[in-house]
């Protein structure tokens, strides 16, 4: 009798002892430190894949609207491309204008620059002028004529239209007629050129 009860405190024993090493098992699968569920998957056979099951086999009609879409995306990523090549040429395009409009202020301005100088050097051209002509009213006709007949065609013609200019303004008659006959009288050829001069430009 003795010996029974020994005998079922050992099994009670070894009993508890399996169940304290399972519940340890079970609560440290639970906090982490252990994966039982891999472990005993190695006992198990391997299910079948997602990808080899034949029920998830995608149906003809979600394979054409896959392909559908495929194709869609395919003409959207083209059609990207085909915009942003037209971008970059209008770019190019831009810049190019931007390139051509900063040539063109470029030569304003040079032109500008130009024609202050030209305008600059016509105003004294003009005072020049002014001058000239004075004096050629305040000297004897002959001499005036002589001096002018050393003249570029282009300063005579302008002195004799400031003569006629300033005749005008005074309210007195103009000596050019009678200067141009004396020149006549001297190179008639000039003369007459002169006079013709003055009907065209």
């Amino acid at each position: 009798m003795n010996n029974i009860s020994n005998r079922s405190k050992i099994l009670y024993l070894i009993l508890l002892i399996l169940f304290i090493i399972g519940f340890g098992l079970f609560w440290m699968d639970y906090i982490g430190l252990l994966d039982m569920s891999s472990y005993f998957s190695k006992f198990r056979g391997e299910p079948p894949l997602v990808t080899e099951a034949k029920d998830d086999e995608p149906s003809l009609v979600e394979r054409e609207e896959f392909e559908k879409e495929k194709q869609k995306l395919t003409e959207r990523v083209e059609d990207l491309d085909k915009r942003e090549a037209l971008i970059a040429e209008k770019e190019k395009d831009v810049d190019s204008q931007k390139e051509k409009i900063e040539e063109t202020r470029k030569g304003l301005d040079l032109e500008k620059k130009k024609f202050g100088q030209e305008k600059a050097r016509y105003s004294g051209y003009k005072q020049n002028v002014k001058v000239l002509a004075n004096k050629m009213v305040n000297m004897p006709p002959e001499n005036s004529v002589d001096i002018m007949l050393n003249w570029e065609d282009p300063l005579i013609i302008d002195v004799l239209r400031q003569i006629d200019t300033d005749a005008q303004d005074a309210g007195r008659a103009s000596i050019t007629p009678y200067l141009i006959q004396i020149m006549s009288q001297k190179k008639a050829e000039r003369a007459s050129r002169i006079m013709y001069l003055m009907t065209q430009i």
